[in-house]
C-alpha cells in the first residue's frame, strides 16, 4: 500500500542518515539539510567482496563513501605483480576516485572490496556540485587528500629505501593481532609490492631464526621482531 511505502522508505532513510553520521563524523558539524542533500542524491549500495570496484581505465562514473567494510586500492605492473597503495575503510572515499570525478580523467588503479561493503555512491554531477557549493565537502575532500598522499609517499620511501626484510616484519607486527596474523603469502607479497618466492624465502628465513612460526594461513610471530 502507498502509505506503508512511504512509511517504510522514510524508515530506512532515515537509518541511512544515521549510519552515514556515525561513519562519516565531520558531517555531524556540517549545516542542517547538507547531509539530507547528500543523501537524497546518491544510492545506497551493498557490495560483495572479492568484487572488482574499479579497474585501471575506468570511467568514474560515481563516487563512493564507505559505510562499512574494506576496500583495496592497487596497481598491477607489467609482470602481473601487485602492490597496495592503500585499504579504505569505513568514513572513507577513495581520493582517486574523487580525483577521477574532479579531473575528468579515467581511474589509474584498480579497486577491489576486500569484504562485504556497505557504500553510498554520489553520481558524479552531485559530486561536482557540492564541491563547489559545500565548504564542508571541500574540507572533507582535502583532507582524504591529505591523508593518503603522506601514505602513499610513506609507501614510496619504503618501496625505495628499506630493505625487504625490515619491510616484511614491520607489515607482520602491524597486522598481527597478539603476535598472530591470518593471511597469504601472495597477499603480503601483493601488499608489498614483491613476488610471493621472495616473501616465502624471507618467511622461512625468520623461522629458522625462531623469529616466527608457520603454519597454513597462520603466521605467528615468537619473539620480539626488533631483536
Amino acid at each position: 500500500m502507498p502509505g506503508l511505502t512511504g512509511e517504510k522508505n522514510f524508515l530506512m532513510k532515515d537509518k541511512l542518515k544515521e549510519n552515514f553520521l556515525d561513519a562519516f563524523l565531520v558531517f555531524r558539524k556540517a549545516p542542517e539539510g547538507l547531509v539530507d542533500e547528500i543523501l537524497d542524491k546518491a544510492h545506497n549500495q551493498t557490495v560483495p567482496a572479492r568484487v572488482n570496484v574499479y579497474s585501471e581505465g575506468d570511467t568514474c562514473s560515481s563516487i563512493a563513501f564507505l559505510l562499512s567494510g574494506e576496500i583495496r586500492v592497487y596497481k598491477t605492473g607489467e609482470n602481473g605483480r601487485e602492490i597496495t597503495l592503500y585499504e579504505l575503510g569505513p568514513g572513507e572515499t577513495c581520493i582517486l576516485n574523487a580525483s577521477c570525478i574532479l579531473s575528468n580523467t579515467s581511474y589509474p588503479a584498480n579497486a577491489v572490496t576486500l569484504s562485504d561493503c556497505d557504500v553510498i555512491l554520489i553520481p558524479a554531477p552531485d559530486f561536482r556540485r557540492l564541491m563547489g557549493s559545500s565548504m564542508e565537502m571541500r574540507e572533507f575532500v582535502f583532507k582524504v587528500l591529505a591523508d593518503r598522499l603522506s601514505s602513499v609517499m610513506a609507501l614510496v620511501e619504503e618501496v625505495t629505501f628499506a630493505r625487504m626484510d625490515e619491510r616484511l616484519m614491520d607489515y607482520l607486527v602491524e597486522k598481527s593481532d597478539n603476535g598472530k596474523l591470518v593471511t597469504t603469502h601472495q597477499k603480503i607479497a601483493s601488499d608489498l609490492g614483491t613476488s610471493r618466492e621472495v616473501v616465502s624465502r624471507l618467511l622461512k628465513d625468520f623461522e629458522r631464526k625462531g623469529r616466527l612460526t608457520l603454519s597454513r594461513n597462520l603466521i605467528q610471530i615468537t619473539t620480539n621482531p626488533t631483536l
